[in-house]
């Protein structure tokens, strides 16, 4: 009988336990502490996936803007510089100067001014704006960045494994490294996790700040197309056209144009084909003109690419700085306050 009591006090004892047991769960292991030395690990492949994403980047931004370039020979050759040379369309600007300088007088800078807006412009209509409807420089910048960013994504995402570093703690580690500083307001300031995660990235307030503070930027992408920087070509064209009209008939007309300007244009204009137009001349004009256009765009092109402010790549220069110069202003501070290491005290000799 007692025997009986006794397991049954046994039987008890354990039920309650399992109870016990049920009721606190075990314990959690220990948070993984991850040494000073592998988040410098971490932070040199951060920088090291930047650059990576940066020079992918380059590529394609280089290719595109290749293809661009190449519709502008293209559109150049075959629709402005026959326009430009054709007899009807010299006959026009040799007009057009005769009616910009009888405004200015003596002064030639006016009128050679007038005359390059007005080449800019058509410049514009008739191969800038039509090329941009294909390729546009300033979409090329703002898909660079989505670009840039996407692949900084990939790459970082195969680092935590890489080194044993728990996925919480990276992701902490990326939302302290700025990748975006335009504030105040803190709505101008995002991390490489936020842009990272955004998607889409347009919807994360920093990144709009940024794309309109490159476009706005004097001597942006925009304000380039609009300038065309075909102005040293129209104005040794300017020049020539008004060194013809002195040195022809033309000259005397002007002089002599007080009240009369209607009549005054109109020799001019018949003193301009004369002086200027014939048909044999075309060809040389047009080389002239091709081989400067060219010249002119293959430094513009330059500029357009590689500027880092202003360039189609200004985006991606301003995102891989600020992650890549963050990272090493952290890691100059963690071996300035890095404690000095003990030495072991040497034997009295």
């Amino acid at each position: 009988m007692l025997s009986w009591r006794s397991l049954g006090v046994a039987l008890l004892m354990v039920m309650l336990a399992g109870c016990a047991s049920r009721d606190h769960p075990p314990r959690q292991p220990p948070p993984v502490v991850v040494s000073e030395s592998t988040w410098r690990k971490v932070d040199s492949d951060i920088v090291a996936a930047s650059k990576e994403a940066t020079r992918q980047t380059t590529n394609y931004a280089r290719d595109v803007m290749l293809e661009w370039m190449g519709l502008v020979y293209q559109r150049t050759d075959t629709n402005f510089i026959p326009w430009f040379s054709g007899y009807w369309t010299q006959q026009w600007l040799t007009m057009k100067v005769g009616w910009y300088r009888l405004n200015a007088g003596k002064e030639q800078g006016p009128v050679v001014d007038r005359l390059a807006i007005y080449l800019q412009e058509q410049y514009h209509g008739r191969v800038l704006e039509p090329v941009a409807r294909q390729i546009d420089p300033d979409q090329v910048m703002e898909k660079a960045m989505k670009f840039y960013v996407w692949l900084l994504g990939e790459l970082l995402r195969k680092i935590p494994q890489r080194y044993g570093v728990p996925q919480d703690q990276f992701e902490r580690r990326l939302k302290g490294i700025p990748a975006i500083a335009l504030g105040p307001p803190p709505t101008h300031v995002a991390s490489v996790h936020q842009i990272i995660h955004s998607e889409p990235i347009d919807k994360l307030p920093a990144y709009g700040v940024l794309v309109a503070r490159i476009r706005t930027t004097s001597g942006s992408a925009r304000a380039w197309r609009s300038d065309a920087d075909i102005s040293p070509v129209v104005r040794r064209t300017s020049k020539r056209l008004m060194t013809e009209l002195a040195t022809s008939s033309a000259s005397s007309v002007v002089s002599m144009a007080v009240g009369r300007a209607v009549g005054s244009v109109l020799s001019l204009g018949v003193a301009g084909i004369s002086a200027m137009m014939r048909e044999d001349e075309r060809p040389e004009m047009e080389t002239l003109l091709r081989k400067s256009l060219n010249a002119a765009f293959k430094e513009k092109w330059a500029d357009l690419m590689w500027d880092p402010d202003t360039g189609v790549l200004a985006g991606v220069y301003y995102l891989s700085g600020q992650i890549e110069e963050n990272l090493a202003r952290k890691r100059r501070l963690s071996l300035q306050f890095e404690p000095v290491p003990r030495r072991a005290p040497l034997p009295d000799g």
